[in-house]
This record gives structure tokens, C-alpha cells and sequence, in this order.
């Protein structure tokens, strides 16, 4: 008896697992209120140009079926022919189900492999605290509506400050569940996505996100995420080694970069009586903001002995190039065009933009990030001193 049902039960396991090979995934779907039509398998494009599609099946009575190979978990999307949005999925190898509802693509379920199972189980979580959120929100808004509109009319920032915090807290519960969950599910692939995400909230530092990281399962950390999650943690690390040495009181550490021109130009050769290190880019709308009082401080004391350096943090020499002529940026410009990767950037352990460096006459730093009234007052006392 006992070897009639082992034998029953092996043949049961037999029939109901594919023998599918390491990668190859097998997508079934079943979509309710839809009998004919076509499905698409899309993905990101690399190249961040939205997404693309890779492979295109039909709908069959309300089912389909995709069948390919992966080398490693990654999010993508099923997109039904004439029905607007799109099912979020992790493709990865193994039997991926999914129970499609077109008219709430939001309730379709995921099921077949573990990351699936488990984002299934993290949408479900998080779409429940999100309705409580939106419930919160509304009658926060409605309590304080005359509250923010006394504070804006008034130009009060202590009592915005006050609201956008309590508003803030109102958020709590999903923001705790969602950078909480890696901690407590190493092997699920969103984990990964989320600890990358940790990266963008000011909240979470690189020690934090660094012990988190290490605590995900290794074969998460192999992949594109992973690595690049353990590239941005060096890479702050490095900024912030390099940041720790760069301090008020130490002569400013010499560079050299290529100016719009091409030539290549170095701090030592730029020193002023009083010399503005300037970290900016284009791109950065603080930083355009900023120029105009920038040009006004130079026009006034660069007679008197007042140099600029400014180091572009840009990645497009056209849209730098423009930028330096909009703004009448007519000092010593220089960049070597790798963004945040950029030498001098690391040199100096910059992490945001835009930064400031105010240097004496024998290129010690005086001052780090003065704006405004406080830059000019400090340039005008080092010029007074000389």
C-alpha cells in the first residue's frame, strides 16, 4: 500500500513539474473578460528609452503562453492589446502564473515561483496600507486646508514645516513596510530593488543601507541591481573618505581638467587673491538658480582679485557649452564630462551640487557652501586683509 501511493504520489510530481532548464521560464496566463487578442512581453530599455517589447503570443479563449530564457531576475511587464496599463512581473526562470484582471490590472495575481509568489504577497500588503493612507490623507487635507493657505499667504515656514510634517507621518506606515521588508526577506528580488531605492530618501545613510545590502542572499547580489547597489555604496564611501579630508584650514587639493576649448587648466594656475571653486552643471536648476548671483559677485570684485573656477559635473559638452554662454558664466570653466564620476568631483568628495570651495591667496580653504550676503562679506574680508 505504502509503495502504490509513493509511486502515485512520484507520478503526480512528474506530471504536474516541466523539466525546464536553469533560466527558462514558462508564462501562463489566464485573462478574465477577454477571449481573443494579443499579449506583449515587454521589458526596460537599457538605454532608459521606455520600454520594449520581446516577445508578442495570442490570447486563446482567455489564455496565453510565453515561453524564453533569462540569465537573471529582472522586472517586466505583460501588456494586453487595447487595454490601458500594464502587469508588473518578476521574469525569471521557472513556471510564472498569472490570473489577469483587465479592468484592475492592480488585483491580478502572481504565483509559480518564489519572487513572484512573494511580490504578489508585497502588492497585496502595500495596496491595503495605501488605501488607509488615502483615507488619512484626504481628512488631513480637509482639517488643514485653511491652515496651509493662512501659512502660505502669510509666508509662514514654521507652520508649513509644521503640516508637511504631520503629513508626512501620515505616510509612515507604507514607507516603514517597505524599506523594513529586505531585512526580513533576503531572497526575494524586490528586496534588491528596494535597497537600491534607499539610495533616493535622505533618511538612510550608507552604513544603513550598506548593512542591509549585506544581509540580502548572495544570488541577489549578482545581480545587475546588486551590483550596482554595491557600486553606488563604494562610491560613497569613497566621496565620503575623500569629503572627510577636505576641510576648512587644508590647502586645496590641485586639479587640472580640459576648458570648453580643450585646454587643459589647473586649479594653481587660476588662484586669485581670493578664489571660488564652483561645482555645478547644466543640468542642476539649484545651481542655474544660483549663477546669476554669481555673475553680479564677479562683475563687482573680480577687479579687486576675486578668481571663479567652476568644475561642470556634466556628461553633454553641447548642453554645457550652452549653459556657460546663457548664463554669462565668464571665468575659467573646466569639466571633464563624467557627471558625478568626475575625478575632481571624487577628489573633493562632492555628493551634491551645487558646492562651493572659498580659497585665500595661497589656495587654503577658508570656507565650504557660502551663498548670498555671507559669500560676499567673507570675499570682501579676505580682499580687505591682503
Amino acid at each position: 500500500m505504502k509503495k502504490t501511493l509513493f509511486l502515485v504520489t512520484t507520478a503526480i510530481v512528474l506530471f504536474s513539474c516541466k523539466n525546464l532548464a536553469e533560466g527558462e521560464y514558462e508564462i501562463t496566463g489566464n485573462i478574465k473578460g477577454i477571449k481573443s487578442g494579443l499579449v506583449y512581453l515587454e521589458k526596460q530599455d537599457p538605454m532608459g528609452m521606455g520600454v520594449k517589447t520581446i516577445d508578442t503570443v495570442k490570447i486563446i479563449d482567455g489564455k496565453f503562453e510565453i515561453k524564453g530564457k533569462t540569465t537573471e531576475p529582472e522586472i517586466c511587464f505583460i501588456q494586453i492589446d487595447k487595454v490601458n496599463g500594464k502587469v508588473p512581473f518578476i521574469l525569471e526562470g521557472g513556471e510564472i502564473e498569472m490570473q489577469v484582471d483587465k479592468d484592475s490590472l492592480f488585483k491580478s495575481k502572481l504565483s509559480g515561483t518564489y519572487s513572484n509568489d512573494e511580490f504578489s504577497k508585497f502588492n497585496e500588503e502595500t495596496n491595503k496600507l495605501q488605501k488607509k493612507v488615502q483615507k488619512k490623507a484626504m481628512d488631513f487635507q480637509m482639517k488643514n486646508m485653511a491652515k496651509m493657505n493662512e501659512a502660505q499667504k502669510n509666508k509662514d515656514t514654521v507652520a508649513m514645516n509644521s503640516l508637511r510634517k504631520q503629513y508626512e507621518l501620515i505616510q509612515k506606515d507604507i514607507t516603514d513596510y517597505t524599506f523594513d521588508y529586505p531585512k526580513t526577506h533576503s531572497k526575494s528580488y524586490i528586496s534588491v530593488l528596494i535597497v537600491q531605492a534607499m539610495f533616493n530618501n535622505s533618511q538612510f545613510k550608507v552604513k544603513e543601507i550598506e548593512t542591509v545590502y549585506n544581509s540580502l542572499d548572495e544570488s541577489l547580489k549578482k545581480t545587475k541591481p546588486g551590483k550596482k547597489v554595491k557600486e553606488n555604496i563604494d562610491n560613497l564611501k569613497k566621496q565620503m573618505n575623500a569629503k572627510a579630508k577636505i576641510a576648512v584650514g587644508i590647502v586645496a587639493p590641485d586639479f587640472k581638467a580640459p576648458t570648453p576649448d580643450g585646454k587643459l587648466v589647473s586649479l594653481k594656475e587660476s588662484l586669485g587673491k581670493v578664489t571660488l571653486i564652483d561645482f555645478w552643471a547644466s543640468w542642476c536648476q539649484p545651481c542655474r538658480q544660483e549663477n546669476p548671483s554669481v555673475v553680479a559677485l564677479y562683475a563687482e570684485l573680480h577687479s579687486k582679485g576675486l578668481n571663479i573656477i567652476s568644475v561642470s559635473l556634466d556628461n553633454d559638452a553641447t548642453k554645457w557649452k550652452e549653459a556657460i554662454a546663457k548664463d554669462k558664466l565668464t571665468w575659467t570653466n573646466v569639466s571633464n564630462l563624467k557627471q558625478m564620476k568626475d575625478p575632481i568631483a571624487e577628489q573633493y568628495g562632492i555628493q551634491q551640487i551645487p558646492t562651493t570651495f572659498l580659497l585665500d591667496a595661497t589656495g587654503k580653504i577658508v570656507a565650504i557652501d557660502l551663498r548670498g550676503d555671507g559669500l560676499k562679506a567673507k570675499i570682501n574680508e579676505l580682499l580687505a586683509s591682503k
